[in-house]
């Protein structure tokens, strides 16, 4: 079995306890290449690094059975190629959903609040009497634009809806449990100029690459927050950093950049008006364990001829 980068302690225990576990332990991620003498036996592929399984990766693979990613997001997953492999794949959905609206409510408070750029003022030294720290803006009584209301998109809700906010969303269609989330469906358009903050939510797909660019930043309003904890490449960076410069919308904060990690020089992050995270929606020590731990479950579920708890392609999840 081959675990293709460091996962927590409690898991890969479980995985020694029953097989035999090659790790690739050296800080950037493997190269197909540098992993096939390892791919050329392996049974089973847990992927905790940002590599791409396509059909190369499973081509050098002929053994594999199951694959399993500590993650709920598979963009660089080809699912199609796995199930024509017949190879189950199993992703960690519900493990992270607390976590994940905590953190992206929280990117929304602080940069509302001004939060991260008061400590940088303290840290400057620049607490003086009289000191001018540009004004943050409240959120009670605004509106909060959720694009991608599954479960993390719901949490997100009921943390606004604390602060006071009236939440509207936007899905392929209307929850059946709205009235329940105290949540108006509405289409994307009017989302986009009716929300004082939005969030992003929604998976990577074909369809949601790149649906945030210049026509959509255009549509908000010049004093709307843009919060994005979904992934980068469903923002056209370009259009986001012209809107901030031009003054199209206020202010966005990100989890999630494209590309990812964000060079050092680039020209996002020498702008003022963003505050930039480097992909720690899930990142708490019980959250990533619950990951790894669910994850190496449906790896050895798998290896076993069993059917996989949280299973992407159920068509071909062992029966």
């Amino acid at each position: 079995m081959i675990i293709t980068g460091r996962i927590m302690p409690p898991a890969l225990a479980a995985l020694q306890e029953q097989c035999e576990v090659q790790q690739w332990n050296q800080a950037v991620a493997p190269q197909v290449s540098q992993l096939a003498e390892w791919l050329k036996d392996a049974e089973g592929l847990f992927v905790s690094t940002n590599i791409a399984v396509n059909e190369e990766l499973l081509a050098a693979a002929p053994k594999l059975r199951v694959i399993a990613q500590s993650a709920v997001g598979y963009d660089n997953i080809d699912i199609q190629a796995c199930t024509n492999r017949k190879i189950p794949f199993g992703n960690t959905p519900g493990v992270l959903v607390e976590t994940t609206a905590d953190l992206a409510f929280g990117l929304l408070l602080t940069a509302a609040r001004r939060i991260h750029e008061g400590w940088d003022w303290v840290r400057a030294g620049k607490w003086q009497p009289g000191f001018q720290l540009p004004l943050g803006v409240d959120l009670f009584g605004k509106t909060l634009g959720v694009v991608g209301m599954g479960a993390i998109g719901a949490a997100v809700a009921r943390r606004a809806q604390a602060s006071g906010m009236k939440v509207i969303y936007n899905n392929r269609r209307p929850r059946p449990d709205q009235a329940a989330l105290n949540a108006e469906y509405c289409s994307f358009e009017n989302l986009l100029t009716e929300s004082d903050f939005i969030v992003v939510l929604t998976p990577l797909t074909p369809e949601s690459r790149g649906m945030f660019g210049a026509k959509e930043f255009a549509r908000m309003k010049t004093t709307a927050y843009f919060i994005n904890a979904a992934r980068g490449a469903v923002v056209d960076t370009q259009a986001l950093y012209t809107a901030l410069i031009e003054g199209q919308i206020a202010y966005a904060a990100l989890d999630v950049t494209d590309p990812e990690p964000l060079p050092a020089d680039h020209p996002l992050i020498k702008l003022p008006n963003i505050l930039i995270a480097p992909h720690i929606g899930s990142a708490t020590t019980e959250t990533r364990n619950r990951m790894a731990l669910l994850a190496a479950e449906n790896l050895l579920l798998g290896l076993a001829g069993k059917p996989l708890i949280t299973c992407v392609n159920p068509e071909v999840n062992y029966r």
